[in-house]
């Protein structure tokens, strides 16, 4: 991956830890999109017409890289505002079960209708907890990130296979932004329902893009309360006939936003998902035994024997300050200081990481 590093201007002069946040832009990714740009200034509706192709593009090779099928793959701004379309076509009063402190734009859409919601604490033993809080509560939905956006906890895909097997009529729906680019996934074996990922974090796709795989039991189970033009593709015939999926495009897709999507998708898929995922599996193991061995994680995150590729490190001012300093790029997060690393950081990133809460204690 050291090679794949140059890519990225900025890691010439920081060590980027802030993936969580934001995803870099490859060198590549921007040089279409100038072209791009270009393209439009001297083509207009034309080249836009054009490139409309782009987006079925984008949606058949999401499919493909995550084993999603293409006909039940929405393509949404964010993922907040599929979810937000989605949550419209559940019953009201439906029984929805949480982790506790969720991200806001995964929970307030529930709190927010007339959802009978039970939020769960997650600790140590998340799956244990989620699945006796099933059997408690028998919820019809449960909606979770597969890593939590403030310590990166992960939650296992096994378990949620499992679950779905012991409780099949469990409708589960995840939000996968923090998870999708970094990790592979097999969203037909997954167990999931409707799986969500925006695209400017784990990605690499920048702004403006995302995706949404249904089931067939999504189908099924969400009713479609969203339409419009884009829906049909322009076809003044073809409100009865629209997919679950497609109700949830109603209007027009920025094919400049979902070309840097798929160019992204094209990036990842060249350097092989599973390779993307091994590198950053070790990475972030090393990156977990250096802050175990200083005593800056939670009990919880260091008792895991799986983690994702972001780490909350308790805060001080001191450690702030030193990071800043070193040139380290992060986000203040959950009270302390969140990292993460992906394939364009490097062993180095880490020293300089460690090198800094080193001259802070």
């Amino acid at each position: 991956m050291q090679d794949f590093r140059l890519n990225f201007p900025l890691l010439q002069q920081s060590a980027y830890l802030n993936t969580p946040a934001w995803g870099l832009m490859h060198q590549e990714i921007l040089a279409w999109r100038r072209e791009y740009d270009e393209d439009f200034a001297m083509g207009g509706s034309r080249f836009k017409l054009e490139a409309m192709a782009l987006l079925q593009q984008t949606r058949e090779l999401a499919a493909s890289l995550f084993n999603g099928d293409p006909d039940r793959t929405a393509l949404v701004p964010n993922v907040s505002l599929g979810l937000n379309m989605l949550l419209e076509g559940l019953p009201k009063g439906a029984k929805v079960l949480l982790p506790a402190d969720e991200y806001p734009s995964v929970d307030w859409p529930f709190a927010h209708r007339e959802f009978a919601v039970t939020r769960v604490p997650l600790s140590g033993d998340p799956e244990g907890e989620l699945s006796r809080a099933v059997e408690r509560i028998q919820p019809e939905i449960l909606m979770l990130s597969l890593v939590r956006w403030t310590d990166g906890l992960l939650i296992s895909h096994d378990f949620l296979a499992s679950l779905k097997a012991d409780n099949p009529e469990l409708l589960i729906i995840a939000d996968a932004t923090q998870y999708l680019g970094a990790f592979d996934c097999d969203f037909d074996s997954s167990g999931i329902d409707v799986l969500g990922a925006s695209g400017y974090k784990w990605l690499l796709g920048g702004n403006g893009n995302g995706f949404v795989f249904l089931s067939e039991m999504a189908e099924a189970r969400i009713a479609k309360r969203s339409a419009g033009f884009n829906s049909t593709s322009g076809d003044l015939d073809g409100l009865s006939g629209i997919s679950l999926a497609r109700s949830l495009e109603p209007g027009h897709l920025d094919t400049l936003n979902f070309g840097s999507l798929l160019k992204a998708l094209q990036i990842l898929q060249g350097l092989g998902l599973q390779q993307v995922e091994t590198y950053v599996r070790d990475l972030s193991a090393a990156l977990k035994a250096g802050l175990h061995e200083r005593g800056l994680l939670s009990a919880e995150i260091s008792g895991r024997p799986v983690h994702s590729s972001i780490f909350n490190i308790a805060y001080s001012k001191a450690r702030h300050q030193a990071m800043r300093e070193a040139g380290i790029v992060f986000s203040p997060r959950g009270g302390g200081i969140r990292v993460g690393v992906h394939c364009y950081n490097n062993t180095q990133d880490l020293e300089r990481l460690f090198g800094a809460l080193d001259s802070a204690e």
